[in-house]
């Protein structure tokens, strides 16, 4: 590694995304013509979803990381310069910069594959840049066992630097290649370590080992099979501290997460009764004597009311599109769907920062609903396009969670 730039000590990042940077170039069908030279990968959109709710000098606390190898074109340079971020721009001169290749088929089917070796991030790209290694949230994107072990090592870091540093939030996405049924159980375990798992609904349904990969027999998604896997997963490891976001396309998505009690802590302690071979009765006791202590002035029975905490019934909501959610007669709205890739990442990234941000999860996901409609209404990232949306997106956010019922 022959260079990095600096990130000031003293900044704080709300969001730092583990996922790849790649230059993307992407073959259509004819007649229109291939670009290349594309800025893409997990890291850049899931900072383009955190970058939208933050405008300078918010923007500053969006961290990702960019390999630049010797072949790295300075017109990207430049655009990763406009979105004034907190980005770790790493050059090493003696390999190229991950490079992907996308094709369609006939059936618009996107595909894709490396055309130069990629280079994975890890915990060791945080530990020597503290900015980024006390992010209040992470974006990983990797396999059940990798995640367990990034959040082992991350908050180990964290620990020997600064042991009170309060917990970060870490959201998941699993990688597409291993969401099948023998990765369930290592899924299953990812769960006591996370805030979120977010798969879509094919990922989902691969864990789960669905033959249908969460779709009615007429192909559309099964909203039935997306809830009946939350429920499963929620039920093998029934704990309050972690949500599920499944990511259905054009549906939106769905949150789910445990509900129960608070433990509650007693303000004062009883003493114990003595512990009697008959229940606590004996056979002296005078019963009438032993109900009458129990009566009320009125002579009912009074028993006592513990002031147990409420019930949290859990969450099992729908959410849907930002596009999906536009009225009855605003079709121009829907056709603005341009490419959905992408669009996964940019949603984690909007529901990242507005959880470190403070904001719960529901309306998060609104934040990522948001934020994924941007990306999907273009083939490729120009940030140009985006600019002029932030002194908007406070507005914008507002209308769409009162047209959900949020406010």
């Amino acid at each position: 590694m022959d260079k990095d730039d600096q990130i000031p000590s003293d900044q704080e990042i709300d969001f730092c995304t583990l996922g790849m940077f790649i230059i993307d170039e992407i073959h259509y069908l004819p007649p229109n013509p291939s670009v290349y030279d594309v800025l893409g990968g997990a890291g850049s959109y899931s900072a383009l979803g955190a970058r939208l709710f933050s405008p300078p000098p918010l923007s500053k606390t969006i961290s990702w990381i960019v390999d630049k190898g010797s072949d790295f074109p300075s017109s990207i340079s430049e655009q990763i310069a406009q979105w004034q971020t907190s980005c770790l721009m790493r050059t090493d001169l003696t390999r190229l910069t991950t490079r992907g290749w996308n094709g369609y088929d006939s059936n618009e089917v996107r595909s894709f594959k490396y055309t130069t070796p990629k280079l994975r991030l890890d915990e060791t790209s945080l530990s020597s840049h503290p900015p980024l290694l006390f992010s209040k949230s992470f974006h990983l994107i990797c396999s059940p066992n990798r995640c367990i072990d990034l959040v082992t090592r991350i908050l180990s870091l964290r620990k020997s630097q600064s042991p009170n540093h309060p917990k970060p939030l870490f959201i998941w996405e699993p990688v597409p290649d291993l969401c099948t049924p023998d990765e369930l159980l290592n899924c299953t375990n990812v769960l006591p370590y996370i805030d979120v798992l977010s798969p879509n609904h094919s990922e989902l349904a691969g864990f789960m080992g669905d033959q249908d990969l969460g779709h009615t027999p007429s192909g559309e998604i099964s909203t039935e099979a997306v809830e009946r896997s939350c429920e499963q997963l929620l039920a093998s490891m029934p704990l309050q501290s972690y949500s599920i976001v499944v990511r259905c396309g054009a549906l939106g998505c769905y949150v789910a997460k445990n509900g129960g009690r608070s433990r509650r802590v007693s303000k004062s302690r009883r003493k114990r009764p003595a512990n009697r071979s008959r229940g606590g009765l004996t056979l002296d006791m005078n019963m009438e004597d032993l109900f009458a202590g129990l009566l009320s002035d009125s002579g009912e029975i009074e028993f006592e009311r513990n002031n147990y905490t409420p019930v949290d019934p859990g969450i099992e909501k729908w959410i849907p599109a930002f596009h999906q959610g536009a009225p009855e007669g605003e079709e121009e709205e829907k056709s603005k769907v341009v490419d959905p890739t992408g669009g996964g990442n940019t949603f984690l990234g909007g529901l990242a920062i507005a959880l470190a941000r403070g904001k719960g999860i529901i309306e998060a996901s609104c934040w990522g609903a948001v934020a994924a409609s941007f990306a999907i209404e273009q083939v490729v990232i120009v940030w140009g396009l985006f600019s002029c949306l932030e002194s908007d997106m406070s507005q914008l956010m507002e209308r769409e969670l009162m047209k959900r019922g949020l406010r």
